[in-house]
């Protein structure tokens, strides 16, 4: 992410426009995009200052207090999936989006993972062949 401006470029910048000339004339003067002084008029009009606003901070997480302990012993209590959580915390009265949710689960080291060993990897009714799974050795498959 790029440094703002500085606050003298930025007034000498207003100061130009505000005396009568252009935004587009001033930009050019002050090697600045035109969309850069015409942001810092309106930047101007709407606070009165040309200060730049805050950059970055802290963003609490978006799934915390009762919902997270909540969340995390519907998780422990059977198999789930993102979406699924979504909209059960949205039943709950907790919008929250795919990325927040998965964002919670991957933090709290919950995750649902296949086994090797399942339906699929058995040999079928007709046949007796086994499976490329099967043919590998135990050891390898863990």
């Amino acid at each position: 992410m790029g440094k703002p401006y500085s606050l003298d470029l930025r007034k000498r910048v207003v100061a130009a426009i505000e005396s009568g000339m252009s935004r587009n004339q001033a930009a050019k003067q002050f090697g600045v995009a035109i969309s850069t002084a015409i942001g810092w008029m309106k930047r101007v009009d709407k606070t009165g200052s040309v200060a730049p606003g805050q950059m970055g901070g802290h963003k609490p997480k978006a799934v915390s207090g009762d919902q997270a302990v909540w969340l995390s012993q519907r998780i422990k209590d059977g198999d789930f999936t993102i979406r699924g959580l979504v909209a059960e915390l949205a039943g709950r009265g907790l919008k929250v989006d795919y990325h927040s949710v998965w964002d919670f689960v991957h933090a709290e080291k919950f995750s649902f993972k296949k086994k090797r060993g399942g339906w699929r990897t058995r040999s079928s009714r007709r046949g007796t062949t086994a499976s490329p799974v099967d043919k590998v050795p135990r050891s390898r498959r863990s």
